[in-house]
């Protein structure tokens, strides 16, 4: 039991019933030996009882009023798919009372304590779901679906912030999805040519082949949506294409799906030429962390430069993540957190 809930004053009690009341569905939720009511337990500082489809959750107010509904949502999806750790976590990243229900759309008045599947079919409505060949994506939380819908929506898209927010993987995801549908002809993969603490002239081959490593994490995407022989295939005929954001310089983009990943370490001169290279037909992505600039000093960043230029310009979309938008290990959001919060401390030199 949570020491904290056992000698906190302002604990109460929430009973639960999830409806239907189906065993196989249960152990979905609860995990191998409880372990996903743990983990919620852990994360939201709750305690969690159950006796089959009954449970007590106790805490104080809201933590408890987020782990019932989290519960709710949950196990919606015990009919459809096999929940793992890694799927409570991206759950509990939206666990906040007003998020988790603006999620699910639907208001959470306290009253009814049942879950049934007739609550939800997935919200079908509001979930915005990307099909590619090997699998299909589901945007966690709320601002990855308005940033997929953003890039679904508009020609010019910028995804800013920390690593591990998904804003390069479902770029990659949603460039994937346009060329299965044959909205574009090709997929432009470009990144600047711009040394992060490494030197890239002891990198063999040329200005291409030295960056091609940098892109590995693109290509990792691109892999596990189309397959290794499907991408080469799409490669050597030119439909995919890998370009360091130097030779980008005099094209025209028409018909296209380009992703510009790392924009901060693009200059302001970069970023005006790459988005003037956008003919018609184009969609354009470009994703970027302004807290992680390796420009030489004193050179402003064409990613910070953009947002305060373009930012109310019609037909272009910002999309803003945070740390509580990180989807891998919790000590990563912790992490950003962490360097975010003593950057914005004053810098006291003698």
């Amino acid at each position: 039991m949570n020491s904290y809930i056992a000698t906190s004053p302002d604990a109460i009690t929430r009973q639960l019933t999830l409806e239907p009341d189906d065993s196989r569905r249960l152990a979905n939720l609860c995990g191998q030996f409880g372990r996903h009511l743990r983990q919620i337990e852990q994360r939201l500082n709750v305690e969690i009882r159950n006796r089959g489809n009954e449970f007590a959750l106790v805490g104080d107010a809201q933590p408890t009023e987020a782990a019932a509904g989290l519960l709710r949502h949950l196990y919606q999806q015990t009919d459809r798919i096999d929940l793992t750790p890694d799927e409570i976590h991206l759950a509990l990243q939206t666990s906040g009372i007003e998020a988790l229900m603006e999620q699910l759309n639907t208001p959470f008045d306290g009253g009814d304590d049942t879950a049934s599947n007739t609550d939800s079919a997935d919200n079908s409505a509001g979930i915005t779901l990307i099909r590619t060949k090997k699998c299909t994506i589901k945007p966690r939380g709320l601002n990855q679906q308005r940033y997929v819908r953003s890039v679904q929506n508009n020609d010019i898209n910028f995804g800013i912030g920390p690593a591990g927010t998904g804003k390069t993987y479902l770029a990659v995801a949603c460039a994937v999805e346009a060329l299965l549908k044959d909205e574009v002809e090709r997929i432009l993969l470009v990144r600047p040519a711009v040394e992060a603490g490494e030197k890239l002239g002891f990198l063999p081959g040329d200005l291409a082949q030295k960056v091609d490593p940098y892109l590995r994490p693109l290509y990792d995407a691109l892999f596990e949506m189309l397959g290794f022989e499907t991408v080469g295939k799409l490669m050597e005929r030119g439909v995919i294409e890998v370009a360091p954001l130097a030779f980008m310089r005099g094209r025209t983009l028409n018909n296209s799906f380009v992703i510009l990943d790392e924009s901060q370490n693009t200059t302001r001169e970069q970023m005006k030429m790459f988005l003037t290279r956008i003919g018609f037909g184009t969609t354009a992505v470009i994703t970027g962390d302004p807290t992680q600039i390796d420009l030489p000093r004193g050179q402003q960043s064409g990613l910070r430069h953009a947002i305060e230029v373009l930012e109310n310009v019609a037909g272009i979309s910002f999309t803003h993540f945070n740390s509580k938008d990180v989807v891998r290990h919790p000590l990563v959001q912790r992490i950003v957190e962490a360097y975010d919060q003593f950057e914005q401390k004053p810098d006291i030199t003698d």
